[in-house]
């Protein structure tokens, strides 16, 4: 199993940035890909970005492309989604997930991290 917990959520204004952490315990040999979805209200959870946990090859859903980024820290079993020039639309509960490198499945989230964007 793996465990995975996200910090950094906040409320900022339009235009600005926050930077959010995941940080994976637990069987993180395992582990393929690193990823990044949210949810708003009333709407279906989105992909946001990944990362994979060997290679750190990235993937951006189109909406975020170029203004958020996602890194790892394979020494500290811990990946970020930096986000920058933050929109209202980006308000969302913001979840890190990972998958098994047997399933290629996002099979572990974490609890999620609150995002909101003020206008």
């Amino acid at each position: 199993q793996v465990q995975l917990v996200e910090s950094g959520g906040g409320l900022v204004q339009a235009g600005g940035s926050l930077r959010l952490s995941c940080a994976a315990s637990g069987r993180t040999f395992s582990i393929y890909t690193m990823g990044w979805f949210r949810q708003a209200p009333g709407k279906e959870r989105e992909f946001v970005a990944s990362i994979a946990w060997t290679s750190s090859r990235t993937y951006y859903a189109d909406s975020v492309k170029g203004r958020f980024a996602v890194t790892r820290d394979n020494a500290e079993n811990t990946v970020y989604l930096e986000m920058n020039s933050l929109k209202p639309d980006d308000t969302a509960v913001y979840y890190c997930t990972a998958s098994h490198r047997a399933t290629r499945a996002y099979d572990y989230w974490g609890q999620g991290t609150q995002v909101t964007v003020s206008s």
